[in-house]
């Protein structure tokens, strides 16, 4: 099934870069989303002292959930497959229908056209001079206050969602289908999920999110090491600054609170030679604050190539080696 793996993946790219998401209602991480909303409001009258623990039954439930979900449903896909009979059209249409079927699935976790399209919606109301519009759309994506942003810090916050997503929405889940397959990258987006809605360290989700965003953090650690090298190989193809890119990564990757997040975001910053800035939290890169559309189509440019990229260099070879040493799920 190694074979049928990687024409999955190829599929589910292939989608995204051409369609995008289907709409929320049928979305696989929407209905993720709900779920955790129905679990929230399960919580919402334990006293404070007992939120750490619901806060981790709830996330511990959610992702049991959906990868015994994901798991039966991997499972259903690898029977069809030994289930061939040696009849080549029976056996091309099923080898065909686990294609399609899995990189679909695949495909729900990962959001490079969909993050460009928002982007994109930003940049749209700043053109317009409609700053409202523009916090109002960004607060979407951030977990910052946007309320008093002034035009740099919105499209600093931009592009520093762009870098950012390149590992929460596309990397992270190629790199645990490469170990797990689909239950794992449902697992890791499901986290992922609980992480940017209850993550937060406010007075009403700083005990209740705290196990959720522990996972995340943990979940995170190689993809976003390893997505930062690989896009510094995209921008050395894209001819930009690639020097720089790495000194900056290297520099900066640990300023931020969080210790995942800092190392594409400084790549990306690097990589544009610009500088990205969270008030009063850390300041990225070397460069000014001064942003043009470049910087935007550039930033995209990078995110794309370091999707393609990261399949080529990380998600198939593992695939490739797990499969040879016989690792359960693509034997």
């Amino acid at each position: 099934m190694i074979l049928e793996t990687i024409l999955a993946v190829v599929f589910a790219i292939t989608i995204d870069f051409t369609v995008g998401d289907p709409k929320n209602k049928f979305h696989p991480t929407a209905w993720i989303g709900t779920l955790i909303g129905k679990l929230v409001h399960l919580t919402k009258n334990n006293p404070k002292k007992t939120t750490r623990l619901s806060g981790t039954i709830l996330t511990i439930s959610a992702v049991t959930l959906v990868a015994v979900t994901l798991y039966f449903i991997n499972t259903g896909l690898i029977s069809l497959e030994l289930a061939k009979t040696d009849f080549g059209l029976y056996d091309l249409i099923v080898t065909t229908l686990v294609i399609i079927i899995t990189g679909i699935l695949l495909k729900t976790t990962i959001a490079v056209k969909g993050m460009q399209l928002h982007a994109q919606l930003i940049m749209c109301s700043l053109s317009k001079n409609d700053l409202d519009d523009a916090r109002a759309k960004l607060s979407m994506i951030v977990k910052r206050d946007t309320k008093n942003l002034d035009r740099k810090h919105i499209i600093s916050a931009t592009l520093e969602s762009i870098s950012e997503n390149t590992v929460d929405g596309i990397t992270g889940p190629l790199f645990y289908f490469a170990i797990f397959g689909l239950p794992g990258a449902f697992v890791y987006r499901t986290i992922n999920t609980i992480d940017s809605m209850i993550g937060y360290k406010t007075e009403q989700f700083r005990n209740l999110g705290w196990f959720g965003a522990n996972c995340d953090k943990i979940l995170n650690y190689l993809p976003s090491r390893l997505t930062s090298l690989v896009m510094v190989f995209a921008v050395m193809i894209l001819g930009k600054n690639w020097k720089h890119s790495l000194e900056i990564m290297r520099r900066d990757g640990q300023k931020t609170e969080s210790p995942n997040a800092g190392y594409p975001m400084s790549t990306l910053a690097g990589a544009l030679g610009t500088r990205f800035e969270k008030i009063n939290h850390y300041v990225l890169g070397d460069g000014k604050m001064e942003f043009t559309e470049d910087h935007f189509k550039s930033a995209i440019s990078i995110m794309k190539l370091t999707t393609i990229l990261f399949c080529i260099i990380i998600t198939i070879p593992m695939i490739l080696v797990l499969s040879n040493l016989g690792w359960w799920l693509y034997a």
